[in-house]
């Protein structure tokens, strides 16, 4: 697409870009150089108007060649016809021939025309034979689309050289039978350095050859012809946003910018984009409050194992028991009465500290000593063998059914 363009050529600046003949006037009485001037016929070159900032509607420069009569010359060949290279200032838009007289003329209908598809429309398809022509600018605008912004970019050649455009033209006449010569500019499809900012661009026509050819050589296949530029001289860069208007105008048009870069965090845009669907954004969980929940949850499950375990080990093995971590020496099988004597707390401080503090070194002595309390008293009447006990190291007493340290000096 082409929408925009820069056009402050001389009719012969413009001569030379089309391959036109241009030759240069005789210098004034200080005897200086003259101007270079188009050695062609120009027609109604007063309507162009140089600008920095083109839009369709305006008038620019156009080369085409036109048909005349012979018998100028007094060669005696008049009633000939002879073809001849022109430039003449024609509007950018095309109108068709066969709009209406009274109708109002819309140039940006067709400014542009795709050259794949001209051969299919009856706008474009009846002006390919003989109704070709070259449009000459100094560069053109083309904008990147970034969401709901766009970047103008001013594209042109890197030696300064006029781009040549291929295009096709038409008269239209009012009910006056005033006529007006409009026209539009080929697009193709983007080339391969310019495909990330359009996927169009107007047909470049980059030498003499491809100039002689659109111009000149209607029997060539248009593809071969309307093919994107690859040229490497052809670049580019951004200028201001201030050229989406088209009453701006001037050199700041093609002064090259900087663009910002956007430093908003692509974390920002998720949450936005969340936010928006209703759903509310967490934080993730730190580090010692992954920590924590874990440790609770192990020291949950090692709790609930270790009571099962106990339940299991006082049905197996109620003779004998070990203390756990909490209490390191080893555990001796007493009765209930005479351990709570011995050490000196009383039974009601030792439940209350198994419900404040999860020690499980006294709540098995506890256990140990009641069962084995118990087993023994069941199997006192019956005369058999209770629990195995483990052998104390200090004196026995007379309550234990055993020989006192007494009795045991009397016998010696």
């Amino acid at each position: 697409m082409c929408g925009r363009a820069r056009c402050t050529l001389s009719p012969a600046q413009a001569a030379r870009a089309f391959g036109f003949p241009s030759t240069t006037t005789a210098g004034g009485a200080g005897g200086g150089g003259g101007e270079d001037a188009p050695a062609v016929p120009t027609l109604q070159m007063d309507r162009f108007r140089p600008s920095y900032n083109v839009s369709p509607g305006a008038y620019l420069p156009v080369g085409a060649v036109r048909a005349r009569a012979r018998g100028n010359d007094g060669d005696g060949g008049g009633g000939a016809e002879e073809h001849v290279p022109v430039i003449q200032c024609m509007k950018w838009g095309l109108v068709p021939s066969f709009t209406g007289k009274n109708e109002k003329l819309d140039h940006f209908r067709m400014f542009n025309a795709r050259s794949e598809s001209i051969k299919e429309k009856a706008s474009f398809r009846r002006l390919i034979p003989k109704n070709r022509c070259l449009v000459a600018v100094e560069g053109f605008f083309e904008w990147k689309k970034d969401g709901s912004k766009k970047q103008p970019y001013y594209i042109y050649f890197q030696d300064q050289r006029p781009l040549v455009f291929a295009a096709l033209f038409d008269t239209w006449k009012n009910s006056e039978g005033e006529s007006l010569h409009t026209f539009t500019i080929l697009t193709t499809r983007s080339s391969t350095s310019l495909g990330w900012l359009h996927d169009r661009m107007p047909v470049i026509l980059g030498d003499k050859y491809s100039v002689n050819a659109w111009l000149h050589n209607s029997s060539l296949k248009l593809e071969e012809i309307t093919v994107p530029y690859e040229g490497a001289d052809l670049v580019w860069y951004p200028v201001t946003t201030a050229m989406g208007k088209p009453s701006f105008n001037g050199p700041e048009c093609i002064e090259e910018v900087q663009i910002r870069p956007s430093g908003r965090p692509i974390s920002e845009f998720f949450m936005k984009k969340s936010a928006a669907h209703g759903q509310s954004v967490k934080p993730d969980k730190t580090s010692p409050e992954v920590a924590e929940t874990q440790a609770s949850r192990t020291a949950k499950e090692d709790c609930e194992l270790g009571e099962n375990q106990l339940d299991k080990a006082d049905k197996q093995q109620p003779a004998e028991k070990e203390c756990s971590s909490a209490v390191k020496d080893e555990s001796v099988t007493l009765e209930p009465q005479t351990f709570y004597t011995t050490h000196n707390i009383k039974r009601e401080d030792v439940l209350e500290l198994n419900q404040k503090q999860d020690t499980s070194g006294i709540k098995r002595k506890i256990q140990d000593t009641e069962v084995k309390a118990e087993t023994k008293t069941e199997n006192a009447g019956r005369s058999t063998v209770g629990p195995v006990k483990r052998k104390e190291k200090g004196p026995k007493t007379a309550s234990d059914g055993q020989a006192s340290l007494l009795s045991f000096f009397a016998k010696k």
